[in-house]
């Protein structure tokens, strides 16, 4: 997965300053830090591909490090942030000491890795006691979803690699670890190409909670014990 990151980080960077992109990031960033109570700390992006959500934790205050396996992805990030740490490497295996962290967040990378469970350990053992461990994933039982795994077989996307996720998987996920006070919300339920985005924003506010599971983005967060 990592050399099929670093052959498309160029035109996975520019998606965000297309329209659906941009709805899309506004949306989601909007849901996953209404979930964090955190609002300052040390925070660790994990999987932070081209430093989207880095940059976001940064210009919130967090003394942030960006992580993730292609070295591509990073290239661009460090130009985003030169005064920011970015680290290439595995996520089965940090390279950090225990209860470094206050903050982890991981958004589209669980999608890409085969042993979930060994990855939410790693985080369980970074985080401080009373830390935060948010994952967004995108949702396998999304109309959104199922139509973009369906292109994928004709047209190659990362979609093609990509496990997906449920919102109860998510929190099943975290509750295994160890970790309590698990929440769970979703949003994005309307087409990419839905012509009216401020009718879009209302029903993803309203509905991100009760209707996590048709949602195309769904998010998990825990606290470590």
């Amino acid at each position: 997965m990592a050399e099929y990151f670093n052959r498309i980080a160029h035109h996975y960077d520019a998606w965000y300053e297309t329209k659906t992109g941009r709805y899309v990031d506004k949306t989601e960033k909007w849901l996953v830090f209404s979930m964090l109570r955190s609002r300052k700390g040390k925070a660790l992006d994990l999987g932070c591909g081209t430093g989207n959500y880095t940059v976001e934790l940064y210009k919130r205050g967090f003394d942030v490090i960006g992580f993730d396996a292609s070295e591509k992805m990073l290239e661009i990030a460090r130009r985003k942030l030169p005064d920011v740490k970015f680290i290439k490497g595995d996520a089965y295996k940090l390279p950090f000491p225990d209860e470094s962290f206050d903050v982890v967040l991981s958004v589209t990378m669980f999608e890409f890795i085969h042993q979930p469970e060994k990855v939410v350990n790693e985080i369980y053992r970074i985080l401080k006691p009373g830390g935060e461990a948010l994952i967004g994933t995108m949702n396998g039982k999304s109309l959104w979803f199922i139509f973009k795994r369906i292109k994928s077989i004709f047209v190659e996307t990362a979609y093609r690699y990509a496990r997906f996720y449920t919102p109860q998987e998510l929190e099943t996920l975290l509750k295994d670890s160890g970790f309590i006070e698990v929440e769970s919300a979703g949003v994005i339920f309307l087409p990419s190409f839905w012509p009216f985005p401020s009718l879009a924003e209302r029903i993803d506010k309203r509905y991100y909670k009760k209707c996590k599971s048709l949602a195309a983005f769904i998010a998990v967060k825990g606290v470590k014990r």
